[in-house]
This record gives structure tokens, C-alpha cells and sequence, in this order.
């Protein structure tokens, strides 16, 4: 892992290398925004549904993005989108319910992960763990694109698992899924495993998490986890 210290300089280099010029230019905006605070920084919540848990070989399926300004969740600025694969869904359908036939007039992966691109400039990344998330996109970005790109997110799960070891020495198995998190704040239940209301749910959760540990004005490099 990268020193919150050496963050900086790291994506500076990191984006001096990129030949691709909104790559590089979404890096530089998420490093212009680590000395921001999480009330002010623009985010990103985002959540992918994938064919499996491995980015060396699973499929993204869908991805869904929820814009956060100034600490309030833009509900107008939510999408989705489907995303095309090679093959079918097989059984990973039974879990986030995408059939192939809904997949007819998805975007191709390319352009799915241009519009990603573009959604993510001058925003912070937010994931319930966030490391697969970031595995995924980076490995889709460099499959389809040729791009090796760092990203910085702010990782809700990890959030909450400093809080809970606050308290307790063991945290129970489970207690860190997004819907059991989102119910110690007395967050609403939704149905999990669309891409689209995981993001907003994510976004809520992590407005909820910095209410309750007093981290509006935590600045952002304090925050977020590299995935370079």
C-alpha cells in the first residue's frame, strides 16, 4: 500500500506516464481533490454486478453510479448501465438476476468503460469493498482499452470495520455486508444485488459513516485507498 504521504507524487507520476488523455485527466482530478474534505469533495458511489469474483476471468454485467455534492446524494445525476459479455450470465443470474436477453442492447465493454471514465472525472470513488470493484475496472480498462490506471476510492466496508474494532475485539461473520451495515444506522432495507440501488445505498451508508464518527471534515487522503 501506498504512504498517504507518498499519495500525491504517486498519481502525479502515475498520470505523467498515462498516454491516454482522459485517463490521465481523471487521474490528476481525483489528486487535486486528496487535501479536500469528504463534505466537499465531489464522489462517486458505484457498485458493478459481475458474472463472478475474479477480474482475471468474470465478466462486469452492469455498472451503477450515484453522484454525491457537498455531502448531499444527487439522485438526478444516478445511472446505470448494461454491459455486454462474451458468453452468457450462466448461474450468476440467480444471484443479481440479469439474463442474457437483457444483455441484447448492452454497451460494449469499451464503451461502458469510457462512460465510466467520464462519470468518475473529478470525483472520489466510493465502493463497498471497494478493492474487487477497483480490480474489476482496472482489468476491464486494460483488457479493452490498454490502459493501466491508478484509482483512488473511499471504501465503506473498510470504514466500517475500523469502527467496529473500535468496540469489539471480533467482528461477527457478515456483519460487514452492506445491508448489515447499512441496518446499525437504521438505514432502510433495499433489495440487494442491483447495481443501481447498491450504489445509493452505498452513498447513504457512507454519509451515515461520516455523521456518526464526526468525518465530514476528515481531508480525502485520509480516506481513500489506492488501487494502482
Amino acid at each position: 500500500m501506498v504512504s498517504r504521504a507518498f499519495l500525491r507524487p504517486r498519481l502525479w507520476w502515475r498520470s505523467r506516464a498515462l498516454d491516454d488523455g482522459l485517463a490521465r485527466t481523471l487521474v490528476d482530478s481525483q489528486r487535486v481533490l486528496l487535501s479536500a474534505t469528504a463534505e466537499m469533495a465531489p464522489m462517486l458511489a458505484l457498485d458493478l454486478e459481475m458474472t463472478g469474483l475474479d477480474p482475471g476471468r468474470d465478466q462486469i454485467l452492469a455498472i451503477g453510479v450515484v453522484p454525491i455534492d457537498g455531502g448531499v446524494i444527487q439522485l438526478q445525476g444516478a445511472e446505470s448501465v448494461l454491459v455486454e459479455i462474451q458468453g452468457s450470465v450462466g448461474q450468476s443470474a440467480v444471484i443479481h438476476g440479469i439474463t442474457d436477453r437483457e444483455l441484447h442492447n448492452a454497451l460494449p465493454l469499451a464503451d461502458a468503460m469510457n462512460w465510466l471514465m467520464q462519470k468518475m472525472r473529478g470525483r472520489i470513488l466510493v465502493a463497498h469493498h471497494a478493492p474487487l470493484d477497483l480490480a474489476f475496472i482496472r482489468a476491464n480498462m486494460s483488457r479493452c482499452l490498454g490502459i493501466s490506471m491508478p484509482i483512488l476510492a473511499i471504501d465503506t466496508l473498510a470504514l466500517e470495520r475500523q469502527r467496529l474494532l473500535r468496540v469489539h475485539e471480533v467482528i461477527q461473520e457478515g456483519s460487514l455486508r452492506l445491508g448489515a451495515s447499512r441496518h446499525r444506522y437504521g438505514l432502510p432495507v433495499y433489495d440487494a444485488h442491483n447495481a443501481l440501488t447498491d450504489a445509493l445505498s452505498c452513498a447513504e451508508l457512507l454519509l451515515a459513516q461520516l455523521a456518526a464518527i464526526g468525518g465530514v471534515r476528515t481531508r480525502i487522503d485520509e480516506l481513500v485507498t489506492l488501487c494502482d
